[in-house]
């Protein structure tokens, strides 16, 4: 008798829920590999807000990607809500944690994760379900 046979699968309805979900897991990883690197390998403190820009802008590419996929139509707007969604997320936590404000680099943040989101959002929709 197989234990898993009567464990019910759970399944998010919402594609924006889901994307965030994906988006949030993408930044861990990417967080760990910057941190291991930066411990670890040669890379200084100062090159770490591009690094992040890029560990960001991937987050945003996944997540606006299963957004996408999920919504099954008009990926572009599911995935532009989603960096919209994500890059107000990490600026409400940057505020919290750091007190830090708006600034160019914020607004660069918010810009890349809409435009990252979108793409991601315009190839999931694309994408064949199995």
């Amino acid at each position: 008798m197989n234990p898993m046979k009567n464990v019910p699968k759970v399944q998010m309805t919402s594609p924006i829920l889901s994307g965030i979900l994906y988006a949030a897991i993408w930044l861990s990883i990417g967080a760990l590999i910057l941190s291991a690197l930066l411990r670890w390998g040669s890379m200084h403190e100062n090159a770490l807000p591009a690094y992040s820009l890029i560990v960001h802008g991937l987050a945003a590419l996944a997540g606006g990607f299963i957004a996408g996929k999920r919504s099954g139509q008009r990926g572009w707007y599911y995935g532009c809500l989603l960096g919209f969604a994500y890059g107000i997320i990490v600026l409400l936590i940057s505020f919290l944690a750091n007190n830090s404000g708006m600034s160019g680099r914020t607004l660069i943040m918010l810009g890349e994760t809409l435009l990252a989101g979108g793409i991601g959002g315009m190839f999931g929709v694309n994408a064949k379900r199995n």
